[in-house]
């Protein structure tokens, strides 16, 4: 009896140090209610509307999920392990879940995710439990056949909830379809050397295509963090209306 005591101590305090070392989760208010946004690590993150968790790109181990609600839609964008993470992905209660992946992750996932998953190309819009989901170019400039992330293998999302349309990167630069982007309400933009975009080129998009709320994320590069603050400096001093967030997705 005491050693399963001890177990159940252990588990507990293990889930309260997880969910205690994540950022603060954030609200935005929808036209149907209350969408939650809750930052995990690196280009991890989960969105809580209603009855439905959407969970982005789940990396990190499944401890770092501990305390929220299994997913009812993965969205995964593209095939690398920050993106992809198979072990991620069979620690999770996956069981009822719709995966929208590019067919290049789809072709990787096991036979069981296989089922349960739809493909769809830049482009392309599905529609899941009144959740619009619009593929989007994420690629590496200039285009070159070792590029790491080419022109069509991955997607962004533009997801469409309850009248406020979310845009998540993926890995991409600078790119004119960013750019062009409009009437983002939050948008989560990538920042990582070499792979990625640069401070300053993440920034200039923002400027451009102007969200309501733009969170940095997918931060560490090669050289350690990105300059987020620096990041927020520029997109501030643009005198634009985008408030930008600054939260902790790489907590210890």
């Amino acid at each position: 009896m005491k050693n399963i005591l001890t177990i159940l101590i252990i588990l507990s305090v293990s889930t309260c140090v997880f969910s205690q070392n994540r950022a603060i989760p954030d609200t935005i208010s929808t036209e149907k209610g209350e969408l939650i946004i809750q930052p995990i690590t690196h280009g991890t993150l989960v969105l809580s509307w209603g009855d439905q968790t959407i969970y982005v790109d789940p990396y990190g181990g499944a401890e770092r999920f501990q305390g929220l609600k299994d997913p009812t839609l993965i969205l995964i964008t593209d095939i690398h392990g920050d993106h992809l993470n198979q072990k991620t992905l069979n620690a999770l209660d996956t069981r009822r879940a719709q995966f929208v992946v590019p067919q290049a992750v789809k072709e990787k996932l096991p036979e069981e995710m296989k089922r349960r998953s739809v493909a769809i190309e830049n482009g392309q819009t599905i529609v899941f439990e009144e959740i619009e989901i619009l593929a989007v170019p994420m690629y590496n400039l200039p285009e070159t056949e070792d590029s790491r992330h080419p022109k069509g293998r991955g997607n962004g999302y533009v997801l469409s909830i309850g009248g406020k349309r979310i845009y998540v990167s993926g890995d991409t630069e600078d790119i004119p379809e960013m750019r062009n982007l409009q009437n983002i309400d939050v948008a989560f933009v990538c920042m990582n050397q070499p792979y990625t975009m640069s401070v300053d080129q993440a920034a200039s998009a923002v400027i451009e295509f102007q969200p309501s709320v733009v969170y940095p994320f997918h931060y560490r590069g090669k050289g350690g963090l990105s300059d987020i603050a620096s990041f927020k400096k520029k997109v501030e001093a643009a005198s634009t209306s985008t408030e930008v967030r600054l939260r902790d997705w790489y907590p210890q």
